[in-house]
């Protein structure tokens, strides 16, 4: 099968719910008071809405409502299911021009990624290609050395692996984007970090990195005799007329339109203040976070998913089972299934799976019965941090209710 060059960095995100770091004060300079004025309100787009209740609408219009701020420069919102629907666009699609933001926008959704790698995976295991209790050493006996020859497939899909992140130049965003157009193959990143001891013992402990997900996608290349980007297109994007989503592989600029992204960090001449990251290359994470996607092509892949439409028959009960232990750093219980996260937001269970790449953060997320689900993009000015964006943040309390 061909070689192929990939980017590998980097972890995603969770559902998680905490406020986002305050950024530095220069930063309001770079933000135009006309594109803020412009774009307070939320603009709908044309589609036809159903019954939203209006307190919903209402909080959905608020947490998009004058951007671009410090936090973030654009937001692209969808909220569907049998609850109602809404679409809101807000901020701006570059911060030269000041031109309104585009709701069709692309963008990088990050790990949501993981979302269609873990959709590719059941579907294998389904026909028997994959089995998801068996070894990955036994797939990719050259690879996987004998300190970790008991890691199964499904742990590698639910975190509880205990292989370390592989090791990557630098640890600051300046040294990230200095190194934005360096690439890596995959089997050297599964190298360096299976040449590290193991965490914890397969299946004790859940771990959230992304190099389970790179394995993932080696093993799909391994028993199908086919690239990983072509068995995902043929399987999931291309059955569900995802015409808007593709990989973008060693290309770092987003085909189409997109709305530029832009990272809070030291400049050139050594002050702090918002830089056009959108070129990147973004084979960084390969199956574990390199899609690009819009709005729209991400709530058709969630509600089919969420309908059995993708993963069907019992093997989507693998979507949403945790794993029955403690979180590695934080020792809460487990919050990621094989593909998914849960997050309970008022009230109810809400499952769903965010991303982070600079420059943009997204997410899908969806109550298990389907009857409300949501999809958006936030480009946001420090998309990789440590906390949840405040845009972002807003927007999921919004469609759900607080945690």
């Amino acid at each position: 099968m061909r070689s192929t060059t990939r980017t590998l960095l980097a972890a995603g995100l969770v559902l998680g719910i905490a406020a986002g770091p305050a950024a530095p004060p220069a930063l309001a300079a770079a933000l135009s008071p006309a594109a803020s004025a412009r774009s307070a309100h939320a603009a709908p787009d044309t589609s036809p809405d159903t019954a939203l209740d209006p307190a919903t609408r209402a909080a959905l219009e608020a947490a998009i409502a004058d951007l671009p701020t410090d936090d973030a420069t654009a937001a692209l919102v969808r909220v569907g299911g049998t609850d109602g629907t809404w679409r809101g666009c807000s901020g701006v699609h570059d911060l030269t021009t000041n031109r309104p933001a585009d709701p069709a926008a692309r963008f990088r959704a990050g790990s949501v990624t993981k979302v269609f790698t873990a959709a590719v995976a059941l579907q294998l295991a389904a026909e028997g290609t994959l089995d998801l209790d068996r070894t990955a050493h036994s797939y990719l006996p050259e690879l996987i050395p004998a300190a970790y020859r008991k890691v199964t497939v499904r742990q590698l899909l639910n975190h509880t692996h205990g292989i370390p992140a592989p090791d990557f130049p630098g640890d600051t965003v300046e040294e990230a984007y200095a190194n934005r157009f360096r690439t890596y193959e995959p089997e050297d990143m599964v190298r360096s970090a299976t040449a590290k001891k193991p965490e914890f013992a397969p299946g004790k402990k859940q771990h959230y990195l992304n190099i389970g997900y790179t394995i993932a996608g080696l093993l799909i290349e391994r028993v199908t005799g086919d690239s990983y980007e072509h068995q995902v297109s043929s399987r999931v994007l291309d059955p569900l007329g995802l015409r808007d989503t593709y990989f973008p592989g060693t290309s770092p600029r987003i085909r189409g339109p997109h709305n530029h992204g832009y990272q809070v960090m030291k400049l050139d001449d050594g002050t702090t203040g918002l830089r056009d990251v959108s070129v990147w290359r973004a084979t960084d994470a390969w199956a574990a976070g390199d899609i690009i996607s819009t709005t729209a092509d991400l709530e058709r892949f969630t509600q089919a998913l969420f309908a059995g439409e993708v993963v069907r028959g019992p093997l989507l009960k693998e979507m949403f089972t945790l794993p029955q232990v403690a979180d590695f750093t934080s020792g809460k219980r487990a919050a990621y299934s094989v593909g998914l996260s849960m997050k309970k937001l008022g009230g109810r269970e809400v499952w769903g799976k965010t991303g982070g790449r600079w420059g943009y953060n997204a997410a899908i997320a969806s109550t298990r019965d389907g009857s409300r689900t949501l999809v958006y993009s936030v480009n946001s000015t420090d998309a990789k941090g440590q906390d949840t964006n405040k845009v972002a943040l807003n927007i999921m309390v919004a469609a759900f209710g607080q945690p």
